[in-house]
């Protein structure tokens, strides 16, 4: 899913966050192919350990919404004027590119007749497109009632572990990479998706494959996931929303200069300027 912040000139209060554009998503057990699986760091915790997704969530939603406050974002919805409808939720949900609908589709099917489940018809007809066309004027509202339900919240969680956290930690761990390069992997899935276009997770990844190769095909990890943010930020740079690059050169590379491939505490990085810090 591509993202697209805000402006970094956008004060810092003010949320930043991505927009996703429906490109696909790496399926969990369909990871592209390397030679052998990942053997690295087995007695590490990798970003599945549930303090490590915590941190993941931190960090992510220090980039996306200026807070590390990740679960404050349920509630979150705008239009941020980017010609995908509304953004809104933990991850970005589109009502312009599909996954606002499968996410709304999902609660439904979980609990019928909610809040949101009548704006189905409206989210199917808009669906690539930046209208609001059956949505305004009381769609935001009906959103942020809806962020009060714990199964809304659950259906957000599930969701995006479907599409993006799974799917990053799975092909992580296959390409042998620690918690961080995991990381690495679900941030740009958030941001870029997994399409074919070439700014997308997947040839952000053969990108950085022509160059260095991952531990599990016998590659130095720091020397492979340097590869793989010189990639990130050619990407990010293809799209002007993506022209601030600090979620990777204040954040993701401040890690892996200090070596600290397991993402351990305590952690220290900036994102469009402002400092963040998880003891």
């Amino acid at each position: 899913m591509v993202h697209a912040h805000r402006e970094p000139a956008v004060p810092a209060r003010l949320s930043r966050r991505s927009v996703v554009a429906a490109l696909g998503a790496v399926a969990a057990g369909t990871v592209l192919g390397v030679s052998r699986a990942g053997t690295a760091s087995a007695a590490a915790p990798g970003l599945d350990d549930p303090a490590k997704k915590e941190i993941a969530m931190k960090l992510v939603s220090s980039a996306e919404n200026s807070s590390l406050d990740w679960k404050a974002q349920y509630k979150y919805i705008e239009d941020i004027g980017d010609g995908r409808g509304y953004t809104a939720g933990i991850i970005g949900f589109c009502s312009g590119t599909g996954d606002m609908l499968d996410l709304v589709q999902l609660y439904t099917d979980r609990k019928p007749g909610n809040v949101l489940a009548k704006y189905l018809p409206a989210l199917r007809r808009v669906d690539g497109t930046d209208s609001h066309d059956g949505l305004d004027p009381n769609f935001p509202g009906d959103w942020r009632k809806a962020a009060q339900d714990s199964a809304f919240q659950q259906a957000q969680n599930d969701e995006r572990d479907r599409v993006y956290f799974n799917p990053a930690v799975t092909q992580g761990k296959t390409d042998g990479l620690r918690a961080l390069g995991q990381f690495t992997y679900y941030d740009a899935l958030v941001m870029h998706g997994d399409g074919d276009d070439p700014t997308s997770f997947r040839n952000i990844r053969k990108r950085a494959l022509r160059t260095a190769k991952p531990p599990a095909q016998g590659g130095n990890e720091t020397t492979y996931l340097n590869a793989f943010l010189d990639a990130r930020v050619w990407a990010m740079k293809q799209e002007e929303a993506h022209s601030d690059t600090s979620r990777v050169d204040t954040e993701q590379r401040v890690f892996l200069r200090n070596g600290n491939l397991d993402l351990n505490t305590p952690l220290d990085w900036k994102v469009y300027g402002d400092a963040y810090h998880i003891g």
